[in-house]
């Protein structure tokens, strides 16, 4: 790939990463997702961006809410979990404790934070597409505040999702 003059601005970027989970129609998904941001906060409001090529995108298309959670820097196995494997071939729930949220969502039971949100809108990015979201649950505060995971934790990780 080319390098633009953006790949040259986000290269100095280590913000958190999160995994993205979704449920609809009888399916499950998350992925490790490096896009995401609070975009207001009155109303408040929070876009993620999912990959189209990610299977997580598939089940997100048909999903009322999302749930977006937070890892602890020392949470890498989750993270090379979601952001390694592919939902197209491994039951990445069976191998995580989990619950499922007020809509149905899975959380995962182990992040050191989490929010569900109600999907207001969807925005074509190009090769990602964003989700609004306007939160419905969120979990308790965690303290102290926890060293989070970030982007330059998991710069190694191979994406599962098929190329």
């Amino acid at each position: 790939m080319a390098e633009t003059d953006l790949d040259a601005f986000a290269v100095v970027l280590d913000g958190p990463v999160y995994v993205v989970t979704a449920a609809a129609g009888g399916e499950r998904s998350g992925c490790l997702v490096g896009f995401a941001s609070q975009c207001s906060i009155r109303p408040p409001r929070f876009m993620v961006w999912l990959s189209t090529l990610n299977h997580t995108f598939r089940v997100a298309r048909g999903a009322s809410h999302l749930a977006v959670h937070v890892l602890d820097h020392d949470q890498r196995a989750l993270a090379e979990l979601f952001g390694g494997e592919t939902g197209d071939r491994v039951d990445k729930f069976a191998r995580v404790d989990w619950r499922p949220s007020a809509d149905g969502s899975p959380l995962l039971t182990d992040a050191c934070g989490w929010f569900v949100g109600r999907i207001e809108s969807r925005l074509d990015g190009g090769d990602h597409v964003g989700f609004l979201l306007s939160p419905t649950e969120v979990s308790p505060p965690t303290r102290p505040a926890p060293v989070l995971l970030r982007h330059g934790d998991v710069r190694d990780i191979d994406p599962g999702h098929p190329a």
